[in-house]
């Protein structure tokens, strides 16, 4: 009789993995199993026969008692298959087992590696990206309508300053917006007045204006972390923020700061939902970005900054370069696969990129 072949005895599914490892070390013991389990109902139905045997011949006198030798050997020879069968069973199941168990981890590391390459990409094409953003801000601090905007902020320099943002912004469309703020902190223009009517917003206590006034010159940027920013209508956004330096000099006098509001979501989150996930693996699988305290800054459940992500010995996982690790949390296994921000040229985010899947419960079945 003919039947459909399993999947780890399909040809099709015969690549050198540890998954393929261990669905035949799963395949041989259940093989082992039901071929001792037949080897017993073998052994229960002779030694049925061998026992009717003997009465029958019993009952025949002498004329049975060759048969009746014959039939005490049958259970003798059960005897003797059962307990083979039984020490086979008893040696095979504790091969296998390991061989099971090594399959187990072998895929485990396998995996934890793919994953922790994986998340290595994540950061690293962030870190990239964000570089640029430090360097825009910087440019465009000396832009000379941006500084004449601040130097003397009469309603044609300003709008000739709001007027070139604008064009600007036509050409880097990752950005929500460019702001002016004078020294004081209050936006005096900025690059979609149309779309966000933010000048006269005080911005003096922001991260962003305050980290780019305290820099020591224009080479140097501010910034402000991942956060719901009043300046575009409250969406996600990150700030970059250059001194502007009377006469474009990186050293001049400090006349105020340029701000770049950048699409936070725009890139992360497209990093995020597109990590080259199996789609088997996707459900029980999360990719995130985080910082040090483990708040959640990009997020394939789009949970950004809402939760912050706890594991145990985070510390000492965040310390690596890049690694992965099993860890058991809540009754669940989770393989942890973790890179550090690698940085690129002067730029480095500092964060960290994660990937955690939820691993199947093993059982012995």
């Amino acid at each position: 009789m003919s039947t459909t072949p399993t999947t780890v005895e399909n040809p099709a599914s015969n690549a050198a993995t540890p998954e393929r490892i261990s669905a035949l070390a799963s395949l041989l013991r259940n093989r082992i199993r039901g071929s001792i389990q037949e080897i017993s109902d073998i052994n229960l139905q002779a030694r049925v026969l061998s026992i009717n045997a003997q009465i029958e011949a019993g009952r025949a006198g002498e004329a049975g008692r060759a048969f009746s030798v014959v039939a005490e050997e049958m259970v003798s020879f059960s005897d003797r298959t059962q307990r083979a069968a039984q020490k086979l069973e008893e040696q095979s199941e504790a091969v296998v087992m390991e061989l099971a168990e090594v399959s187990h981890r072998l895929a485990t590391e396998v995996r934890g590696t793919r994953l922790a390459d994986l998340a290595l990409t994540n950061i690293d094409l962030i870190d990239r990206n964000l570089y640029e953003r430090s360097c825009d801000c910087r440019w465009w601090a000396t832009d000379a309508a941006v500084v004449a905007a601040l130097a003397q902020p009469t309603p044609t320099n300003l709008s000739f300053a709001s007027q070139r943002l604008g064009v600007i912004l036509k050409a880097y469309t990752v950005y929500f917006d460019i702001v002016i703020a004078d020294a004081n902190g209050v936006l005096v223009a900025n690059g979609r007045p149309d779309t966000y009517p933010v000048v006269g917003t005080d911005c003096s206590q922001t991260p962003w204006f305050k980290s780019a006034v305290a820099t020591r010159s224009g080479d140097e940027f501010g910034f402000q972390t991942v956060h719901i920013s009043p300046l575009v209508k409250n969406r996600r956004a990150l700030v970059y923020s250059c001194r502007v330096c009377r006469g474009g000099d990186a050293n001049g006098e400090l006349l105020g700061v340029l701000g770049v509001v950048f699409n936070w979501d725009g890139l992360a989150q497209r990093i995020m939902h597109e990590t080259p996930i199996e789609e088997s693996k996707r459900s029980v699988t999360r990719t995130c970005i985080v910082d040090d305290d483990g708040n959640v800054l990009a997020d394939s459940r789009d949970r950004i900054l809402e939760e912050r992500i706890e594991l145990r010995d985070r510390s000492a996982l965040f310390a690596t370069k890049k690694s992965s690790q099993v860890i058991t949390t809540s009754g669940r296994t989770l393989l942890v696969a973790h890179a550090q921000s690698p940085g690129f040229e002067t730029y480095r985010t500092g964060w960290h990129s994660l990937i955690i899947e939820e691993l199947p419960a093993q059982t012995d079945a």
